[in-house]
């Protein structure tokens, strides 16, 4: 059967970090320090490729600082660099190519990386054949590596889809915020720049984001959020506060925007 990790290595041959999550028996997937160690990158050009992609990933304002308008980083909706379940990149990379029903066609991983840049991030997409485009295709595909490619997608994998016990609350949602949420994000909502995200106003993700959807919000909030608390707030909790986060304004998305890529010679390829 082919593998992601026989995919990773045949490109090798042409040419905030979490615990560890699982063992990897029973065909479950690794994770934290166990699937992104640098210890255990490739030698050489290769692993330092590897290492880049965790760097943008994880620091994407100081990396990838040309594509980036709002106050976030990668891992801000990725945590751990994406090892972690609910939210990270496990195992995803073997399920490219794959059909998009927002985009309504079969998009490629990097075109699934550009929508991040240009929704989550309110920026613009690296061209796909730059160096950064390639070191975070690389470093998701490490980090999916050992898996059957085009296997099922594990339900643990994606951000948690559940309904809300009763409709949300956005009054109940201020006071959770204002207990669980403000210190780090603070009471305007506009984080702390180089350590927590803004969630809303000029310098947030704008309303083509997945996070801008209530369901959405409240599924990484049950599993991810607060800091350090992880997994204690109860669902109909979640859904109150991501109610109260998407009821302040946010960056507008340009649907008609052109994104072009600088033209290469053929020499390149």
């Amino acid at each position: 059967m082919y593998t992601v990790a026989s995919a990773f290595v045949a490109l090798a041959l042409a040419g905030c970090a979490g615990g560890t999550h699982g063992s990897g028996s029973a065909g479950r997937p690794l994770a934290g320090t166990a699937l992104y160690n640098p210890a255990h990158l490739p030698a050489g050009k290769m692993g330092a490729l590897v290492r880049e992609g965790y760097n943008i990933i994880t620091q994407t304002h100081k990396f990838a600082k040309p594509y980036v308008v709002s106050q976030m980083e990668c891992s801000s909706c990725h945590v751990a660099g994406g090892t972690l379940p609910r939210g990270g990149y496990l195992r995803i990379a073997g399920h490219f190519p794959q059909w998009n029903g927002r985009s309504h066609r079969a998009i490629a991983l990097q075109d699934r990386i550009a929508e991040c840049f240009l929704y989550s991030m309110n920026g613009r997409p690296p061209a796909y054949d730059s160096r950064t485009m390639i070191a975070v295709v690389a470093y998701i595909t490490w980090i999916s590596r050992g898996q059957k490619t085009f296997s099922p997608i594990d339900p643990q994998v994606r951000i948690a889809r559940f309904k809300a016990p009763v409709p949300p609350s956005v009054s109940r949602g201020a006071k959770i915020y204002a207990a669980q949420c403000s210190m780090c994000h603070q009471a305007t909502g506009a984080g702390i720049p180089g350590q927590f995200p803004a969630l809303w106003g000029a310098t947030s993700f704008n309303k083509g984001a997945g996070m801008a959807k209530v369901a959405m919000m409240a599924g990484f909030v049950r599993y991810n959020m607060p800091l350090g608390k992880a997994g204690t707030l109860s669902d109909q909790e979640a859904y109150d506060v991501a109610a109260f986060v998407e009821s302040h304004k946010r960056p507008a998305f340009d649907k008609k925007a052109s994104i072009t890529f600088p033209a290469e010679p053929a020499s390149f390829f």
